[in-house]
């Protein structure tokens, strides 16, 4: 991986002005589990705090359930959800791979019906999605498949 210097690049006065720019923000959110990274080449895998897992998860700001047995969206039932209904999320995201599909109609119509909103996207944007709200303070739940 390349790493780029802006030293280089920039004159001194400029380099000042961007340094005072960036603003760097502490993480104070109660959130005990935030995704790091996710990697779609074979072998996909996601990190989510210190832990690299190979395997579709399912997982709250508060709780993970790592690996699960689900490895593409065409597999997905409701039971496969209901673990992280349990934990009374306000929003499901579901990641369904590198590219975009939807999921059943009946299935989304069970979520939905049970007043929790949800949400189908690639895995890449669930991630950021799941991230962005977590920080917001939402109880965000996300099921994140890691093949298509």
């Amino acid at each position: 991986m390349r790493s780029y210097c802006l030293r280089g690049h920039l004159s001194n006065r400029a380099l000042l002005r961007y340094a005072r720019a960036m603003r760097l923000i502490r993480d104070d959110t109660a959130s005990r589990y935030r995704i790091r990274s996710y990697e779609p080449e074979e072998p996909p895998s996601i990190v989510i705090g210190e832990r690299r897992l190979a395997g579709s998860v399912r997982l709250t700001p508060a709780w993970l359930d790592g690996e699960v047995g689900l490895q593409r969206l065409a597999e997905l039932t409701f039971a496969d959800l209901r673990p992280l209904l349990e934990q009374q999320p306000e929003l499901i995201l579901i990641g369904t791979g590198t590219r975009f599909a939807l999921p059943e109609r009946a299935l989304l119509r069970q979520i939905i019906g049970g007043g929790v909103g949800c949400e189908a996207m690639a895995t890449a944007a669930a991630c950021r999605t799941f991230n962005l709200l977590a920080n917001e303070g939402r109880h965000v739940g996300a099921l994140l498949l890691l093949r298509t």
